[in-house]
């Protein structure tokens, strides 16, 4: 199975090397610096994107869901780097930018246990074992005056409970083998 977590970032640097807008250029380059922050499970890259008080909202069911402020969004890092489930692929189909908005759209794989798995909403058998759960997001990567942090992400995301797979531990990616021993 392939599994490629730059699929995270290269539609933006395809759009970056077609852009000649100073400003969109310096929030695409923000933009793919936060996916390899993302890839790379830094904690302190994430929020140097970010303004002092960023806000995000990610819709789900109806309700926003998403953290406020930089202690929450802080706190929603470090749980999503701890969870086990911080490891996915997301390539993107569509790439629009605008003088404030990187929006994003695409088919997102994740490994992820059984038990983040279930607690996702996902109809897993049993919470042991590992799966690859897909599901679409759309993500509008938010910028105020300066372009060089963002303000936060809105995401609009949905799921279908029965698009997962186990798979066998032999065949997990490197990427998320590593990841879960160096969370022990």
């Amino acid at each position: 199975m392939s599994f490629d977590q730059a699929t995270m970032w290269e539609a933006l640097e395809k759009r970056l090397a077609e852009t000649d807008n100073p400003r969109h250029r310096a929030m695409l380059e923000v933009g793919i610096e936060h996916a390899k922050a993302e890839a790379d499970r830094s904690v302190e890259r994430l929020m140097a994107t970010l303004v002092e008080d960023p806000a995000y909202h990610f819709w789900v069911r109806g309700r926003d869901i998403g953290p406020k402020g930089a202690d929450g969004v802080r706190a929603y890092y470090e749980q999503f780097v701890g969870s086990g489930g911080a490891v996915f692929e997301s390539p993107k189909e569509r790439v629009v930018v605008d003088d404030h908005n990187v929006v994003s759209e695409a088919e997102v794989s994740n490994y992820v246990p059984g038990k983040v798995a279930a607690a996702r909403g996902y109809t897993v058998p049993d919470d042991s074992g590992h799966y690859l759960v897909r599901f679409r997001n759309i993500v509008f990567f938010v910028f105020g005056e300066d372009p060089t942090r963002a303000i936060g992400e809105d995401s609009v995301t949905s799921m279908d409970p029965d698009a997962w797979e186990r798979v066998a531990d032999a065949d997990l990616p490197e990427a998320y083998t590593h990841y879960l021993a160096e969370l022990g």
